[in-house]
């Protein structure tokens, strides 16, 4: 009984300590997410040993797994996941926007569409760099990450459709000409290793590696945030949530411990994954 007290007032402590915290994203697009990234590692560890077959690394890599036929088996895999979960995304949206009319899907505070105060922040981003003006009032998507959302439906546009223009090419060869079936897989090379190299440098510098997240950003994880994240990161939608009265029903319970443990380790993790193969991919130009 008195070790149930001491863990119950334990938790009270923690929480008063970290103060109130609020929902930034559901479990489903946190498992969406999961999806995203575990996919995408799993098609940069597959892809690059077949894009640098040559190098050490790679052959290596193909031995341990059984072979260049295998890895093909694992990339072939990951991209059908990757494409279900692209394409549920795709259908939410839709189904949002069209079927129970939800304000606020394509233009608004809430969307992912660019608008104009995109590109002023994006500029009054570069100016308070260079110490020539204040931080922008960011709302609920900055315009990085709003780059970063769409990057995935250009690759899915692609890299996914020329990978299944190889995948069944005597499909396609029905309506496509001969130097078209050539160039997609030159398109998928290097769009595939455009995307690797973008993930694995500025993505995960803008998200885990700038001051106010280093060394992890976890609300992706957890989908909860302190309060004094949510002012500091994303004043604009702090205020307006405060000013429609609608601030307190974001609140939510602080993530537990091994909630935070259980986020480190997935998180740091990929972070290692994507380094690794970032290093090996410039090994093999040099």
């Amino acid at each position: 009984m008195a070790d149930l007290e001491a863990a119950a007032a334990e938790s009270w402590e923690h929480e008063e300590k970290e103060g109130r915290h609020f929902l930034r994203f559901t479990r489903a697009q946190r498992l969406l997410h999961a999806t995203l990234f575990t996919t995408f590692l799993g098609l940069a560890a597959t892809g690059l040993p077949m894009r640098f077959s040559e190098s050490v690394w790679a052959r290596a890599l193909a031995s341990g797994v059984g072979g260049f036929g295998a890895i093909l088996f694992f990339h072939k895999l990951c991209a059908v996941v990757l494409t279900l979960a692209f394409l549920i995304h795709v259908r939410d949206i839709f189904t949002r926007a069209f079927i129970h009319r939800e304000k606020g899907i394509f233009w608004g505070a809430n969307s992912m569409v660019a608008s104009w105060k995109d590109v002023k922040d994006l500029l009054g981003h570069i100016r308070w760099f260079l110490g020539l003006g204040p931080r922008p009032q960011f709302d609920r998507y900055s315009y990085w990450e709003k780059f970063d959302y769409w990057a995935v439906f250009w690759g899915m546009v692609v890299i996914g459709f020329s990978g299944y223009a190889m995948w069944f090419a005597p499909f396609f060869a029905h309506f496509l000409p001969g130097w078209a079936l050539n160039a997609v897989l030159v398109i998928h090379s290097e769009e595939g290793l455009l995307a690797i190299l973008f993930i694995f440098s500025i993505h995960f510098i803008n998200t885990h590696l700038r001051p106010d997240s280093f060394p992890m950003d976890m609300v992706i994880f957890t989908g909860m945030e302190s309060e004094e994240e949510f002012k500091n990161r994303r004043p604009k939608e702090y205020q307006r949530l405060a000013a429609e009265g609608k601030l307190e029903a974001r609140l939510a319970e602080a993530p537990g411990i091994w909630q935070l443990n259980f986020s480190r380790v997935v998180g740091f993790t990929a972070v290692a994954i994507g380094l690794l193969l970032l290093v090996l991919t410039l090994s093999a130009y040099f």
